[in-house]
């Protein structure tokens, strides 16, 4: 059994990818092989699998929700939550408009919902190293806080 958390999930088309704790190349998943229900499944959510090493490279089986040592699930078992989008901003009197801080979860989910609109061949492991980098820039601008 391998640990990992969900990096990508396309409801519509069925398929996603998993970044194994233990690192390595990202492990391809299918709705047909998970154990879970397909609403849980979000970026970020924990679990744990099999692994198979398929024609396409590797694919993971009997995915279900990682638990702790309590036995109660890592991550809870809900719909990711809906991201607002930033509310419009309107220059006031010649003055720039002010920006809004978010917290680094928030600005995670953000950053990863772009990564993923503009370039969805990104691998999970590429999109984690670009958004640490992202999260690291946003804080140093004070974009990001926590």
């Amino acid at each position: 059994m391998v640990a990992g958390r969900v990096v990508r999930f396309d409801g519509a088309r069925g398929y996603g990818f998993i970044a194994p704790d233990h690192g390595g190349e990202d492990v391809f998943l299918h709705v047909n092989d998970m154990l879970i229900p397909e609403a849980y499944v979000r970026s970020g959510l924990a679990v744990e699998f099999e692994i198979e090493d398929g024609d396409r490279g590797l694919k993971a089986l009997s995915v279900r929700l990682a638990k702790g040592p309590d036995g109660s699930p890592l991550t809870p078992p809900m719909a990711a939550p809906a991201v607002a989008p930033p509310a419009a901003r309107q220059v006031v009197d010649g003055e720039d408009p002010m920006c809004d801080v978010l917290t680094v979860e928030e600005y995670t989910a953000d950053v990863t919902e772009l990564l993923l609109r503009a370039a969805p061949s990104l691998t999970g492991e590429q999109i984690l190293s670009i958004r640490r980098e992202l999260v690291q820039f946003g804080k140093s601008h004070g974009w990001a806080e926590g």
